[in-house]
């Protein structure tokens, strides 16, 4: 009988198709991919209940945190605007990594480099006292008499620039007592050690800040002596305390 039933055709069984009146709706859902809808349908609606059981049961007096780093847009909490950072990557790296007495050796060191880079390139300040020539005479009528132009024309080592300056014949001739590309060299030079210094004034800068941040830190961490901070900290400068005045024993 077994050899009987394997000859006998198999019924193929069909899945119900969609009505042709609701072809439009596209192909008709089989119990599998209800099953799935109606489980993913429970599960929100849980959700909802627990969240509205736990908003009624919720302290109105609660306080988080997060409350002061989020406001309310159209309904939605949505995360403030982050405040610009008071302390710089290179500033963090530093304070983080190594003590005041390292950032003040390196202070120094950038100090005497850029007071030796000065001297090499010939900074005059503004605030130092110019240089003058002083020409003695026998008498006060020579002092009055004395022409001033005159003995600049007879001693044109006295005047470097106009002792220095070409003369149109040697324009014209095109020949000058210093060679351009020469020139050209040398200024670049210049232009690179002035570029070098400006750099080591900004590095010694930036230390200076990070100094006195570390100094700040150990005076806010002071918990013995009573102070208030007048000003805040930002990237150009440390925050500032102001102490109570105490009497001297």
């Amino acid at each position: 009988m077994s050899s009987w039933k394997k000859g006998k055709v198999q019924k193929v069984h069909r899945e119900r198709p969609q009505p042709e009146a609701r072809a439009h709706l596209g192909m008709l859902e089989r119990k599998k991919d209800y099953r799935q809808r109606a489980r993913a349908f429970h599960k929100k609606e849980e959700t909802i209940k627990k969240l509205k059981r736990k908003a009624e049961d919720r302290n109105p007096d609660e306080f988080y945190f997060n409350m002061t780093r989020t406001k309310k847009v159209d309904g939605d909490h949505q995360l403030r605007e982050a405040n610009e950072p008071v302390v710089t990557e290179e500033q963090h790296k530093m304070m983080a990594t190594q003590d005041k007495k390292y950032v003040l050796f390196r202070l120094s060191k950038e100090l005497k480099k850029i007071e030796k880079l000065k001297k090499t390139l010939h900074l005059i300040d503004s605030s130092e006292k110019k240089n003058t020539h002083t020409i003695f005479v026998d008498n006060d009528n020579e002092a009055k008499s004395f022409d001033v132009a005159k003995f600049f024309n007879t001693h044109p080592a006295f005047l470097d620039r106009t002792f220095n300056r070409p003369t149109l014949e040697s324009l014209k001739k095109e020949r000058f007592s210093v060679d351009p590309d020469e020139l050209e060299a040398v200024m670049e030079s210049k232009n690179a050690a002035y570029k070098e210094l400006s750099k080591r004034i900004d590095r010694a800068k930036e230390l200076k800040i990070i100094a006195e941040k570390l100094d700040a830190k150990l005076l806010g961490l002071d918990k013995k002596r009573k102070k208030k901070r007048v000003a805040n900290e930002t990237k150009e400068s440390a925050a500032q305390y102001k102490f109570a005045y105490q009497r001297q024993k």
